[in-house]
C-alpha cells in the first residue's frame, strides 16, 4: 500500500510540474507577444494622414443660397434697395443654382397680409430676372412666436466645405504620446486653411478640375501672325503721342 501511494504521491508531482511548467511558457509567450505588438504599433503607419489637405479635405456638396426680405406690417411694396437684391439674386441663379427657387411666406403674423403683397413682387423681380415661372414656388410657414417674420428666398447651389475645425484631440504640448516624439502635426493644424479656401472660391468645380478655354480673338491673332510672317515687331504699338516723355512728367505740359 505504501509503495502505491508513493507512485500516486509521484505521479501528482510530475503533472503538477508539467502544468506549471505550461503556465510559465504559457506567460513568457504572452509578454512576448506584447513586445512584438508595441513595437509594431511604433513602427507602424501613423493612424491619420500628416497632409493637412488630406486630413481636412474639401468636400463638395448641395447646399442652399438664400437671401431674407424684411417687410413691416404696413407697407407691402419692395422698396430700391429690396427689388436689387432680388434682381441679383436671380442672376446668381442663373449662374450657379441647381434647382428652382423657393419663396417662403410668413403666415398668421401682423405683416401677413403685407409679406403676401411683397411675394407677388418677388415673384415678378424673379421672373423678370431670368427665372423660369414654373421654377418659382411659393409656399407659408409659421414663424416662431417673438421673431420677426420675413420672406425667405432660397435656391439650392453647389458649396464647398472642410471642417469642423478646432477640435484637439491629443495634447499638443510635452506628453508621452507618439504625435510628440515622432514630431507630427497636430490635428486642428491646417483647418482653418483648408475652410477658408473653401469659403472663398467663386465655383467649386474649380477645386476639381480645370476651367474650359474661351475661344481666341481671330482677328488679333491673324494680325500678331501676319506681323511675325513679315519680320516686323508683334508687340501692341501705341501712339507716340499717348506716351508722356520724362521731360514732360511733372512739367505741367
Amino acid at each position: 500500500m505504501q509503495t502505491v501511494r508513493a507512485m500516486i504521491a509521484e505521479r501528482r508531482c510530475g503533472i503538477a510540474g508539467l502544468a506549471l511548467r505550461a503556465v510559465i511558457v504559457a506567460g513568457y509567450a504572452l509578454l512576448v507577444c506584447g513586445c512584438n505588438t508595441d513595437m509594431q504599433q511604433v513602427a507602424a503607419v501613423p493612424d491619420v494622414p500628416t497632409d493637412y489637405r488630406l486630413r481636412h479635405p474639401i468636400t463638395i456638396s448641395e447646399g442652399d443660397h438664400s437671401i431674407e426680405i424684411f417687410v413691416g406690417s404696413n407697407r407691402g411694396e419692395l422698396n430700391a434697395m429690396q427689388r436689387a437684391e432680388v434682381l441679383a439674386f436671380a442672376q446668381t441663379w442663373r449662374r450657379e443654382a441647381t434647382g428652382g427657387v423657393l419663396v417662403d411666406l410668413p403666415v398668421g403674423t401682423p405683416n401677413a397680409r403685407a409679406a403676401a403683397e411683397a411675394g407677388r413682387g418677388v415673384r415678378s423681380l424673379l421672373v423678370a430676372g431670368g427665372v423660369p415661372p414654373g421654377g418659382i414656388v411659393v409656399r407659408a410657414y409659421h414663424p416662431p412666436d417673438g421673431n420677426l417674420a420675413t420672406i425667405h428666398i432660397t435656391y439650392p447651389k453647389m458649396v464647398a466645405q472642410a471642417g469642423p475645425c478646432g477640435l484637439w484631440p491629443e495634447d499638443v504640448g510635452p506628453s508621452m504620446n507618439r504625435d510628440f516624439f515622432e514630431n507630427q502635426p497636430p490635428w486642428n493644424f491646417g483647418c482653418a486653411s483648408q475652410r477658408n479656401l473653401a469659403a472663398m472660391v467663386d465655383n467649386p468645380a474649380d477645386l476639381v478640375q480645370p476651367r474650359g478655354e474661351t475661344p481666341g480673338l481671330e482677328m488679333r491673332r491673324t494680325m500678331v501672325g501676319a506681323a511675325y510672317q513679315q519680320g516686323k515687331p508683334t508687340q501692341t504699338q501705341y501712339p507716340a503721342t499717348d506716351v508722356p516723355k520724362i521731360a514732360t512728367v511733372g512739367s505741367g505740359q
